[in-house]
């Protein structure tokens, strides 16, 4: 069996999509969508919906390829962020110097460091739970988690205990153990904001990947090389 991807094409729609999360979860966006929906808001009032400051903040990006890229250049250029980075082997140096990017060694280096923890790890064996709760108490109690990269990445229940217990103030979750079934106690929370994986849904993406996808079944069917086989 011969297996192609879509490379490259959803970087920065996903990049994207991980900013909106953060933003989200850190001025408490999906939180005071709902409140006006139901009817609930009485009008401005100087100490309402107190929320965490984005700009100038720290974010620790588990992973560093091309999508954790976009997002470091979107947070550091765009918001002024600070950009610690988890990587096996050190970055470009290009790069580290445009970003003025801090590389940690180790889950415990980056946790207490960062005010938002965005994933962009692969998934599978090595990475499932590596979220958990002896990582998640590493963590700032005002920080935040976000998650693009894989559901099972993250042990839901873990997380849900902590934004339960406020040992974190919040979560903002693309992609879930399980998905599309979400574990019910994500629904009953109001910290934590939640995307139906929407990572890659723009217009101009999609048609880009199906552009991909075609051009791979001409190679193949032609017999040339597969512009994006994996392995």
């Amino acid at each position: 069996m011969i297996v192609t991807n879509t490379p490259g094409v959803l970087t920065q729609s996903t990049a994207d999509i991980a900013m909106t999360l953060l933003l989200m979860s850190a001025r408490r966006g999906a939180e005071g969508d709902r409140l006006v929906r139901a009817g609930k808001w009485t009008g401005w009032c100087p100490t309402h919906m107190m929320s965490s400051d984005v700009t100038g903040a720290s974010v620790g990006l588990i992973g560093f390829g091309r999508i954790a890229q976009a997002m470091a250049r979107k947070a550091h250029h765009g918001f002024g962020m600070k950009i610690l980075y988890l990587k096996p082997s050190p970055a470009d140096q290009a790069l580290v110097d445009e970003l003025q990017a801090v590389r940690c060694e180790s889950l415990a280096e980056l946790l207490p460091q960062a005010d938002y923890v965005s994933l962009h790890c692969p998934g599978g064996l090595e990475t499932r739970h590596l979220i958990n709760e002896n990582t998640l108490a590493l963590m700032k109690p005002t920080a935040h988690l976000i998650n693009t990269a894989r559901g099972d990445v993250v042990d839901s229940q873990a997380l849900i205990k902590a934004l339960q217990e406020k040992r974190i103030a919040g979560a903002g979750l693309d992609v879930y153990e399980g998905e599309p079934h979400i574990n019910p106690g994500f629904l009953t929370l109001e910290n934590v904001a939640l995307l139906p994986h929407l990572g890659s849904a723009t217009i101009a993406t999609r048609t880009a990947m199906g552009e991909k996808v075609l051009e791979n079944l001409e190679a193949f069917f032609s017999g040339k090389p597969l512009p994006d086989r994996v392995g």
